[in-house]
């Protein structure tokens, strides 16, 4: 059955990033419309869930590609945004992040020093913090 899929599938586009979003939304406003009875929801679900699915089955390889670009390029700042909260998360179990109280910049330092004095590397501003 696999090998049936993977030869059906050979030459066809597949599920990218604008495909997932595409399902998603469809999935959010199915939900959505069938909490308030709306058939404008209950419309645009099923046309981005069939839009989604024309996609992934499109042998137009160089379109969807395109499509697919675009959809990055519009949503890079964010992506980027949540892409530096989780890095910023996962350093906050190991390094405090302070702000230099002069120019803003964001200065990481390592837990458990104890109170240290700190140098700001970009305007060479000096200040005292627990770490």
């Amino acid at each position: 059955m696999k090998e049936k899929i993977m030869r059906f599938m050979y030459g066809r586009y597949g599920m990218d990033s604008l495909g997932k979003c595409l399902v998603i939304v469809g999935l959010i406003a199915m939900l959505t419309a069938g909490w308030t009875d709306s058939l404008v929801l209950v419309t645009l679900s099923w046309a981005l869930i069939i839009y989604a699915y024309f996609r992934m089955f499109s042998r137009n390889i160089y379109k969807r590609s395109a499509e697919n670009q675009w959809y990055l390029d519009k949503t890079y700042k964010l992506r980027l945004f949540f892409a530096r909260q989780k890095n910023m998360m996962q350093q906050r179990k190991t390094h405090h992040i302070y702000k230099c109280p002069v120019c803003k910049q964001k200065i990481r330092i390592p837990r458990g020093k104890g109170r240290i004095e700190i140098r700001c590397p970009k305007c060479n501003a000096t200040f005292i913090k627990k770490s």
